[in-house]
């Protein structure tokens, strides 16, 4: 089970009257997304154990909102499933052909890799 990192400063009570107390960053406030023109995206196909196939993007550089928006045209353009964890695009089924296709119809840049 993995730890929950706090957000708090560690400080629980100071008499000090002149401390001042700066709220932590949220992560991804100081991310910025590229635009599509200047993202380099890969397209892998992989082989899951039950032997099913999978079609992963990576590379996308940008906040989790716009890469779960790419997921899910990604995923509407092929009309299958998937899922975005740890950065990765996951679509279901080979569909790199079509995921190439739709990434540079968009605008990305992007190519097939892997064997």
């Amino acid at each position: 089970m993995s730890r929950k990192k706090s957000t708090q400063s560690g400080l629980v009570y100071s008499t000090d009257k002149d401390l001042e107390i700066t709220p932590p960053a949220t992560p991804g406030e100081d991310d910025l997304t590229l635009s599509p023109q200047q993202q380099d995206l890969r397209v892998y196909l992989d082989r899951m154990p039950a032997g099913k196939m999978l079609t992963r993007i990576t590379g996308f550089i940008g906040q989790k909102e716009d890469l779960e928006k790419l997921g899910k045209l990604l995923k509407h353009s092929c009309g299958v499933g998937g899922s975005v964890k740890d950065g990765n695009i996951l679509v279901q089924g080979d569909k790199r052909d079509r995921v190439l296709e739709v990434l540079l119809k968009t605008g990305y840049r992007g190519k097939k890799a892997g064997g």
